[in-house]
């Protein structure tokens, strides 16, 4: 069952379901440098009980998603991701506001997330959603070891 989250204009933001895994997989490559695979998207769906998955879509379209393990009172943003044409639309919002209504609905106090060093974009609209930097991961990155800015925020 596809659990409605929210509907803003023709956008609508839901619970991610094994159906969604192939737009999903599109905006992960054009987003990332080393995307997730198809069988780790099924893993994180179907078995692992900590995840948290929810996507935005138009027109039945997957165009944005994110994710998060929930362990305890902290939830870990694992993936938040927008197709190239549906950026700077204020969908990155829309996924972040659900993840932290999930939170807020299971009364998660805590989200931390770790950010490349150089994504600008990502790191304001982390900071503009009350994040702040508490640390780096010198050389996180496997594919080119790049810092990752370590994120925390309080819910």
């Amino acid at each position: 069952m596809k659990r409605l989250i929210k509907k803003m204009n023709d956008i609508i933001i839901r619970e991610m379901n094994e159906d969604d895994i192939d737009d999903v997989l599109e905006v992960e490559k054009v987003s990332f440098s080393t995307p997730w695979s198809k069988e780790s998207f099924i893993q994180e769906i179907k078995e692992n009980k900590l995840a948290r998955y929810i996507i935005a879509q138009v027109d039945e379209k997957v165009v944005a998603y994110g994710g998060m393990w929930l362990i305890l009172d902290e939830a870990h943003i694992t993936n938040v991701a927008v197709a190239t044409g549906f950026r700077n639309m204020g969908i990155g919002q829309m996924i972040i506001d659900g993840l932290i209504n999930i939170c807020n609905e299971l009364i998660i106090n805590h989200m931390t997330l770790e950010v490349r060093k150089s994504n600008y974009p990502a790191i304001k609209l982390y900071k503009n959603n009350g994040f702040v930097e508490i640390g780096t991961r010198p050389g996180y990155y496997a594919d080119t070891k790049e810092d990752a800015i370590i994120m925390w925020k309080e819910i």
